[in-house]
């Protein structure tokens, strides 16, 4: 009888899937590398999965609860299993850990050499070609951006990354950035003069060569959205994609996959024609007069809008702005302003590159002006979203800027996902509602294998859930105070170590201030640290340099951020955070799925909220020594029929409603 023949392509494939399996065990390769190493069934059984994708070039969607170790669970498996991986995150904070930490502890325990290159997008690198006429032209219109100048000059000197990140002297928010670094509309390409030395196309030409690419999710849909209108890549293509911080997909793309423009826009081209313009074309056209002009058309703009009663931080439908002629006409001016530069240009057409490029910009602004103006004098403007795009505007003190949003995103990803034969993984802490994947997976529009896996913690033991009786009704006139007069006495109890987290930014600053005034009262202090008081990143150092303190702040300061230990022992949540109905693109969502006969609040408010709410609950247990409580002051968690579905959808703590019992369980810290 003839022996059965051996595949060696799929005895390979069983040997590597033995090594993932092997590297989590309790004496594998990351037990005897990574001091206090865990092995739990649930990564190892996570990295399975991740390597099956892999193999299959198949799309795994993958809940891992807090402590699984998910970060592990996937680069294992994506090393061992060779070929090129893209890993793409939500937060700044994890894509440093993981290109820092996370890849070099791996590869290490692994004891494989990983090439791995960080990738950000273009305009975080300094462009040499415009550095070099900044500091030539000298148009610094202050002496302090001169200044500016000169120190960024210095480090593009030295830096092998060219990183504006590492410029630490010049703030992230100076003006003079835009002049040293460039955009996809103002650069050369290949017809630059420091082409070569170019520090994008270096960090570029690292990640074609590289076996680990690390970017952010910006980076990933703007690669996405460049491949699906055929005007080519950004990123090297790969063999598998994983995305971590999935949660964020839905969000960030819609924004993303939509066409705008802004005044702050238009006052960067202005700039760049002007400087564009003396440099190389001086006696071509009054270049002082034709870009003041475009700029003074441009702030008409912003009076415009502040006439029409759209205060600064302010997002509204199109539909919903009272007087829109006003619009109209400051647009069809800046409309006309831009009409004469662009003649300017093609009357100087071939004297300069850099003043080439500015012609193909100028037209596509002339464009949206066009389009905007017809959407603005619509009987209905943006009303109906009849072509699943909304139009919005978004106000700043001095700007605003000019969205056209598509309602999903659904088309766009399930073309990036057929485009390449590739492996996506997709995770996240907080991906599925009541232990159900359906309103993810119904908002990327993919057919994909799930797996979830809870927390290893033990919730009952290490945490308590405490919903006071009564609970306050969050559409109490005094509901601010009431948090934070019902959240008082199980601070005091717990020594500060709380984070107080709101939905909104009016919220902060009122349950601030009762705090402030119970402290007062009662002679009890505690470092009070607000948000709006400091940078996010300031805030934390200072909350974990310092004993007991309370920290009370919105929406960012819900995810992505890792205290452990006794520094941190009550999370205090306001309400459920669900996004504001006034928001103009959760009001156009909500009009479609009623017109096509969905309810919009199951199937696309509540779970945003659930999988916000998630987010804010996982600051609490980071590992497996933290004990604390965890107190949600939201009424309808127990009045609605939702509020089922809400707690369903948290970790098993243990459930108490009484004050005596929250406070009493920090005896035990």
């Amino acid at each position: 009888m003839a022996a059965e023949r051996v595949d060696p392509a799929r005895e390979d494939i069983a040997a590597r899937r033995q090594q993932v399996a092997e590297a989590f065990a309790a004496d594998g390769a990351l037990a005897r590398s990574v001091p206090g190493f865990v092995a739990r069934p649930s990564q190892r059984e996570m990295a399975l999965a991740v390597f099956d994708a892999i193999v299959e070039r198949g799309t795994l969607v993958a809940e891992a609860g807090t402590g699984t170790g998910k970060t592990f669970a996937y680069l294992v498996p994506s090393l061992l299993a060779g070929g090129k991986v893209l890993v793409s995150v939500g937060t700044k904070t994890l894509q440093d850990q993981i290109f820092d930490k996370d890849l070099q502890t791996v590869s290490r325990a692994l004891q494989a050499r990983t090439d791995a290159v960080l990738l950000k997008g273009r305009q975080n690198y300094i462009c040499l070609h415009r550095l070099n006429r900044a500091v030539s032209d000298g148009l610094q219109e202050t002496r302090e951006a001169a200044g500016y100048v000169r120190l960024i000059e210095r480090f593009a000197r030295v830096s092998s990354s060219g990183d504006r990140a590492e410029v630490s002297t010049v703030p992230e928010t100076a003006g003079i950035w835009h002049a040293v670094t460039s955009t996809q509309d103002n650069c050369l390409g290949a017809d630059c003069p420091q082409f070569e030395p170019c520090f994008v196309y270096r960090a570029r030409r690292r990640a074609l060569a590289a076996q680990v690419v690390i970017v952010n999710h910006h980076l990933f849909l703007a690669d996405m959205a460049l491949r699906d209108e055929r005007f080519g890549e950004l990123l090297p293509s790969v063999d598998t994609v994983v995305l971590d911080e999935a949660h964020h997909l839905p969000r960030t793309g819609i924004e993303f996959f939509g066409e705008g423009w802004s005044l702050a826009q238009v006052a960067e081209l202005a700039a760049d024609a002007l400087a564009a313009g003396l440099h190389s074309a001086r006696d071509g056209a009054p270049w002082v007069d034709l870009t003041r002009s475009l700029e003074q058309a441009a702030r008409a703009i912003r009076a415009s809008l502040a006439q029409a009663g759209l205060a600064a931080g302010a997002r509204i439908a199109l539909d919903r702005l009272p007087e829109r002629t006003e619009l109209d006409a400051a647009l069809g001016v800046l409309q006309q302003r831009a009409e004469h530069l662009h003649e300017a240009l093609e009357r100087n057409a071939g004297r300069d590159p850099e003043l080439d490029l500015l012609a193909p910009r100028l037209q596509r602004l002339r464009a949206l002006l066009q389009d905007w103006r017809a959407a603005t004098l619509a009987p209905q403007a943006a009303e109906a979203a009849t072509d699943g795009v909304v139009r919005w505007i978004s106000a700043s003190t001095s700007g605003a800027q000019f969205q056209a949003t598509p309602l999903s995103i659904r088309d766009s990803f399930a073309r990036a996902r057929q485009r390449v034969a590739q492996a996506w993984i997709m995770t996240s802490a907080t991906l599925t509602v009541a232990s159900r994947f359906d309103a993810f997976l119904g908002e990327i529009g993919l057919s994909a294998t799930t797996r979830r896996w809870d927390s290893p913690f033990d919730f009952a033991a290490q945490a308590l859930l405490y919903l006071p009786d009564p609970l306050p009704s969050p559409n109490s006139e005094h509901f601010a105070e009431d948090v934070a007069d019902a959240a008082w006495p199980v601070i005091c109890a717990s020594g500060g170590r709380a984070f107080v987290l709101c939905a909104t930014l009016k919220a902060v600053e009122r349950v601030a201030t009762r705090l402030q005034r119970h402290m007062r009262d009662s002679g009890t202090e505690f470092p009070l640290l607000i948000q709006g008081q400091g940078t996010r990143r300031n805030l934390l150092q200072t909350y974990r340099g310092a004993a007991g303190a309370v920290l009370v702040g919105s929406i960012s300061f819900w995810e992505g951020i890792d205290v452990r230990g006794d520094a941190l022992s009550l999370v205090v949540i306001d309400k459920l955070p669900f996004a504001p109905p006034d928001d103009p693109l959760v009001q156009a969502r909500i009009r479609k799925l009623r017109q096509e006969g969905r309810n919009p609040f199951i199937e696309f408010q509540l779970p945003q909220a659930v999988t916000l709410l998630k987010q804010g609950v996982g600051r609490l247990i980071r590992d497996e020594k933290d004990r604390g409580v965890l107190m949600i002051l939201d009424g309808r968690l127990l009045s609605k029929s939702y509020g089922k579905t809400v707690l369903e959808s948290l970790p098993p703590f243990a459930l108490t409603r009484d004050q005596a019992a929250a406070c009493g369980f920090f005896k035990g810290s």
